[in-house]
């Protein structure tokens, strides 16, 4: 990992954990795998609090730690802190998916790391109770039925996996332990009792998370070239192809026409039922490649190639980041170029169709900022003439993409510097503004007037209402800068996954 991505887990482990922890994960990433006496020994904290900083890290899942001739070596799992910045659009697709007392639950378990069945049913049930007010008293069947719904769209799993990297078992499992409600009950109540499911823990399935997030990422790319109707056909055929191939496959297996029939009769979409047949033609005769037919039985059969379809995504991420960047024409020439595979100076400037002069200079830009290669290729044996050497001009996909993953870790950092830097400015007008909220929240309680609560209003004066609504913009904007940059990554991730390092299958996940 580079020093850009260094400065962003550091950032990201002092804003969720602290400057103590954030030390710990400084050293892991600069000089790797540490033994407990090492990283005492370097950092320079009480040896208490370096281990709940470990015991913190190894919780959420960002330390692995492996026996070597006696000694515990941590290792940190650099990877994972990325997922961190993805927990609000986590809760909100589950929220989407099981309901609002489960998007409560997965951030209960975010929150913690792991938890029992029972400590994650107690906590929700008292946030629930503590944002009411006491006004509402969550059922607890309702909530044990919801903690079902949650594991069996597989967003939780049982924590079978320790982080000691030797020690995992071969099967994830989401099955609800036995629980015994009135104990949970009475736990509620302040009596001890036994649910009956400690040591029983469960953790965040962030592979299935993952694997919807590339789910929407391609449906809504289908949605963007052709139609709604398209868009739900490509939903049908991934649902269809976890039935039979595993989640992580480059491509599926053979999907029968019949089966995507019966799929589609079942939705609310009668136009995508008319023209199944078509819009099948329109998806494996595009030139992008989603689906391909292979087959000809039962009225065909369909296969995802996932590989092509992220290699097709990112290739239009990067045409986005050079449109951006360097404007229209430079992307015309981006394009151009691969068309050949390598081409020549000579037919770049013919086949551009832009002025001679304005073509040198943007292909010398892309090469500059290494959007776009030369490769050098000789004429003869001899090296001596500089008239016999060939310059070809070719666009290397994967090096491109890691050095753009590079540059969105690097905007992510400075995006979220920008925004800390904004509420420490303001913290003092921040901070007015949430005491004035809790006060009046308060008076309300208590059955106060209208014109008590103007009076409380007035305390902020104009000029700082203003400039605290500047503020507030600005963070939003900070915010929504972030989310955008990390669906660029996200995108150029699913690429680097499919294309550079195929992923071990050591557990068959796919779904039932």
């Amino acid at each position: 990992m580079t020093a850009r991505y260094a400065n962003l887990c550091s950032s990201i482990a002092l804003e969720h954990f602290g400057p103590i922890v954030q030390s710990v994960v400084d050293e892991l990433f600069t000089r790797g795998p540490r033994t407990l006496k090492l990283l005492h020994q370097s950092i320079r904290i009480p040896l208490v609090k370096l281990k709940e900083s470990l015991c913190s890290l190894i919780k959420h899942g960002l330390v692995s730690y492996h026996r070597d001739e006696g000694s515990m070596i941590y290792s940190l799992q650099q990877d994972k802190f990325i997922l961190i910045l993805r927990y609000p659009r986590y809760m909100f697709f589950v929220k989407n998916v099981c309901g609002d007392e489960s998007e409560r639950m997965l951030e209960e378990v975010l929150k913690h790391g792991y938890l029992t069945a029972s400590q994650i049913i107690i906590n929700t049930y008292k946030k629930i109770q503590q944002s009411s007010g006491g006004n509402v008293q969550p059922s607890l069947s309702s909530l044990k039925n919801n903690f079902d719904l949650v594991l069996k769209n597989q967003f939780l799993i049982r924590d079978l996996c320790t982080n000691l990297q030797s020690d995992c078992e071969e099967k994830p499992a989401f099955i609800l332990p036995k629980l015994n409600l009135s104990a949970v009950e009475n736990i509620i109540k302040g009596v001890k009792d036994d649910p009956e499911d400690s040591k029983i823990y469960f953790k965040v399935n962030f592979d299935r998370l993952t694997q919807d997030f590339r789910d929407q990422v391609i449906v809504s790319a289908i949605r963007t070239k052709f139609d709604d109707n398209a868009a739900e056909l490509m939903r049908q055929l991934l649902f269809l192809m976890y039935l039979r191939t595993a989640s992580w496959a480059d491509t599926s297996n053979p999907i029968p026409y019949t089966e995507i029939k019966d799929a589609v009769r079942k939705l609310e979409y009668p136009r995508l039922l008319q023209y199944l047949d078509q819009y099948l033609t329109l998806l494996a005769e595009d030139k992008c490649q989603f689906i391909k037919r292979v087959g000809d039985s039962g009225g065909g059969q369909y296969s995802i190639n996932m590989k092509q379809a992220f290699n097709q995504l990112a290739w239009s991420t990067l045409e986005n980041v050079v449109l951006e960047r360097f404007g229209s024409d430079a992307v015309r020439i981006f394009r151009l170029i691969p068309t050949k595979k390598y081409i020549e100076q000579a037919q770049i400037l013919q086949l551009a169709m832009m002025s001679e002069k304005k073509a040198k200079c943007l292909m010398f830009l892309l090469v500059s900022n290494n959007f776009i290669q030369l490769q050098e290729l000789k004429k003869t044996a001899s090296s001596a003439a500089l008239a016999k050497v060939f310059l070809l001009y070719h666009v290397d996909l994967d090096r491109i993409s890691r050095q753009v993953i590079r540059d969105c870790h690097h905007a992510l950092y400075n995006v979220r510097q920008r925004r800390e830097h904004e509420m420490i400015v303001n913290k003092r007008l921040i901070e007015k503004k949430l005491r004035m909220q809790t006060f009046i929240s308060n008076m309300k309680e208590h059955g106060a007037t209208e014109e008590q609560l103007a009076e409380i209003e007035e305390l902020m004066t104009p000029s700082e209402k203003q400039q605290l609504e500047q503020v507030q913009n600005v963070i939003k904007k900070l915010s929504a800068t972030e989310l955008h940059i990390d669906e660029t990554l996200f995108v150029l991730t699913m690429y680097k996954r499919y294309h550079e390092n195929p992923p071990k299958k050591l557990v068959d996940k796919s779904r039932d």
